[in-house]
């Protein structure tokens, strides 16, 4: 994998662009696509110095593929891994279907980077190594970086992902979940490997759920979900947490009974804002843009984060390119969104406690195809998404 290094950066830092994109992982840069290809001057800042590996189950559907490809991207380039069956998995129990679209694993190190690479060769100037604060919220927008400058712009594309910026801090109607996120990479022997090929399982157990599937160069990706409360009856650690996930779901122990971890150590993340849905004040700045995390936050149970931040970063671009201001776009958005974001919640509380995980599975077992549905109900309607790519240049 290949991140980008800093000889491909601008030697200085602009003090003023038309459009400032902060964060460049892909509602940013698939924002700041659009823009700079309709000619638009564009600079995006990401924090990162360079490729990162993020927390994420690493599906991409179809809509994200749709979406990647009228961007620009080869996907096929990439060497992702093409996913077309479901497991559903609850200890003993397991129910199989075909998926209603083809699914791709691949990695957000590789997939993010290529994209914000794609951002720049499309024309966007592109920063990264450094935090930015807001010193001015005006007609004008100011970011500062620390002993660097100041960058003034009238337009602010605001796709920091789950990281907030402190003077536009999200305010979720409800405080999230003590739940806390993992994610570890695995080399397993090959027959789990071929077990694997072209499927993606979702494991629920009695304090959370993990999620399975292959990505690229035959690598598995677990992610999981866990309450706080076991995680700490468990040691309070990876390694604790891991052992007695393998103890309790055989499913799990056979799968990476003899698997070897890929990073050092894994990924964590806590109490992520699931169900969020931005809602503007009243007094709403018209030239700030929410996109990706920013503006929602769907359940990585049934989700399509990746989905979304791609739908919002391309249709706040083009709301912005045909004059319509912020106010315009996040009325669009939460309709496209929130009742898919809500679905998912629904899907998601009933996988996690035992006597409703029991009736999912019965329901499941007995009519297959209802997994398919509730894939379908949890995407981004297709009117929205068609929508959306007839704008993309």
């Amino acid at each position: 994998m290949t991140a980008m290094h800093n000889n491909f950066l601008p030697k200085y830092l602009p003090t003023t662009a038309e459009v400032v994109v902060v964060g460049g992982g892909l509602a940013g840069a698939s924002a700041a696509c659009v823009l700079a290809k309709a000619g638009r001057e564009v600079l995006i800042l990401e924090r990162e110095a360079s490729a990162t590996h993020k927390i994420c189950g690493e599906f991409l559907s179809t809509e994200t593929q749709g979406y990647l490809r009228r961007l620009g991207l080869d996907l096929e380039a990439l060497g992702g891994h093409t996913t077309s069956r479901l497991r559903l998995v609850c200890q003993k129990k397991v129910v199989e279907t075909t998926l209603p679209f083809n699914g791709l694993g691949l990695s957000r190190y590789r997939l993010d980077e290529a994209l914000l690479n794609h951002a720049r060769q499309c024309g966007a100037l592109l920063w990264r190594g450094q935090r930015a604060s807001i010193t001015n919220i005006t007609d004008a927008i100011d970011l500062n970086f620390h002993s660097i400058g100041t960058v003034r712009t009238n337009t602010l594309f605001l796709a920091t992902g789950k990281h907030d910026l402190r003077e536009l801090r999200r305010n979720p109607d409800s405080p999230p979940e003590d739940l806390v996120g993992f994610k570890m990479y695995f080399d397993v022997d090959n027959a789990q490997r071929q077990a694997l090929a072209n499927h993606v399982e979702l494991v629920l157990f009695a304090h959370g759920y993990a999620g399975l599937q292959r990505v690229e160069d035959g690598r598995i990706n677990l992610c999981l979900l866990a309450e706080r409360n076991w995680l700490k009856a468990c040691g309070g650690t990876w390694a604790g947490l891991l052992e007695e996930l393998l103890r309790i779901c055989p499913h799990l122990q056979r799968r990476l009974s003899n698997a070897i971890p890929l990073l050092a150590q894994p990924l964590s993340i806590y109490r992520v804002p699931y169900g969020f849905v931005y809602n503007p004040p009243t007094d709403d700045a018209d030239n700030i843009y929410r996109i990706g995390d920013q503006v929602g936050v769907i359940s990585s149970f049934t989700g399509d984060g990746m989905g979304i931040a791609l739908h919002s970063g391309v249709l706040a671009a083009n709301q912005y390119l045909a004059g319509l201001d912020a106010g315009s776009y996040h009325h669009q958005i939460r309709q496209d969104i929130a009742s898919q974001i809500w679905r998912a919640g629904l899907l998601y509380r009933a996988s996690r406690w035992l006597p409703s995980q029991r009736l999912l599975m019965g329901w499941a077992g007995l009519m297959p195809r209802s997994l398919r549905l509730a894939a379908s109900l949890t995407r981004i309607p297709s009117s929205a998404v068609t929508q959306a790519m007839r704008l993309m240049s």
